[in-house]
């Protein structure tokens, strides 16, 4: 009797624990280091944002959240690293407006990013601020836009490389306003203003962080945000909105893990991510770097990188934008 007794504890305990595996996953997560992919180098907005949140998870969590960079092809290839990742939690991505670029502008991804990742949270929304050299003869929107359409095809506008969220700006600005300015693309935003600074290109969507002294001391003009509303960085620069009806451009960072993670992993992911932005510290360490909380469910991050990734979509096809 004790013997078949064993057996039949045995049978219903095999029979019991797979029906639960998420909430076992979820019991003990993480019981290791978590590596946090970012798909570009070392020093950017990317890597900068993955390592303040990072360091946040791992001391309310108790494990290492350790970032990892994997830059090449736009973020594609940290992109698909995890991807292709177990779904366990250990391994997310630090996501970016390039995802929701790519999508449209790469013909043969081997990953669909909406339907391959599964969104967790939010993190921060960065604002741009429209930049010009001195010698540009414009110091509003409209004043900038009739110049660029009496110099058609003779304005360089500088980005921090193809399909980064500067350029899209840029084409963004190109499309809805009528305009063409050449694209000049960079190795990221510090040769950029190297070269605006210089005269060597004539305007800039920039990122706000690393942007303002040259504001404040006169050698860059700045002529508007492109967010939807005044920010908080430069309260007292209009939205290009505000001209151009229905523009809207800005970086974003958030948090996505592979597709079936399980969602009690997710949920715990996203509830320590939001108590980091409610955080006074973390919103002061954020602010420094121009980020501005973006706060919410795994749903409504979901809904945004949707929404971007329609949005970049129509502004890839109306440019003619092909990956360099």
């Amino acid at each position: 009797m004790k013997l078949l007794r064993r057996q039949f504890l045995k049978l219903v305990g095999a029979a019991v624990a797979p029906a639960f595996p998420q909430l076992a996953a979820a019991d003990d997560y993480p019981a290791r280091p978590v590596h946090v992919v970012a798909g570009f180098s070392a020093g950017g907005g990317v890597d900068i944002t993955a390592r303040l949140i990072g360091q946040w998870l791992s001391e309310r969590m108790g494990q290492s959240f350790i970032t990892e960079n994997r830059p090449g092809a736009g973020g594609n290839i940290g992109t698909e690293a995890v991807v292709h990742a177990q779904p366990d939690g250990y391994t997310l991505l630090l996501s970016t407006v390039p995802n929701a670029v790519n999508a449209t502008l790469y013909d043969n991804l081997n990953f669909n990013f909406i339907r391959d990742i599964a969104p967790v949270a939010g993190i921060i929304r960065v604002p741009m601020v429209v930049l010009v050299n001195p010698s540009v003869p414009a110091k509003t929107v409209p004043e900038l836009i009739a110049y660029a359409k009496a110099n058609p095809g003779k304005v360089n506008m500088a980005s921090a490389g193809y399909g980064s969220a500067p350029h899209m700006a840029g084409e963004l600005f190109n499309v809805t306003a009528g305009v063409n300015m050449v694209h000049v693309p960079y190795r990221g935003q510090g040769p950029a203003l190297t070269d605006l600074l210089g005269g060597q290109v004539q305007i800039l969507f920039a990122t706000t962080p690393g942007t303002t002294d040259y504001i404040v001391t006169g050698k860059l003009r700045a002529l508007a945000v492109t967010t939807a509303s005044r920010t908080e960085v430069l309260p007292d620069l209009p939205p290009v909105g505000d001209f151009v009806p229905g523009y809207e451009a800005s970086q974003w960072y958030g948090m996505s893990a592979p597709r079936s993670t399980p969602a009690p992993i997710v949920d715990r992911l996203n509830k320590e991510i939001n108590a980091a932005l409610a955080d006074p510290r973390m919103k002061s360490r954020f602010a420094d770097i121009g980020g501005e909380p973006l706060p919410g469910s795994p749903a409504e991050f979901g809904k945004l990188v949707a929404e971007e990734t329609e949005k970049w979509g129509k502004v890839v096809r109306a440019a003619g934008m092909k990956p360099e």
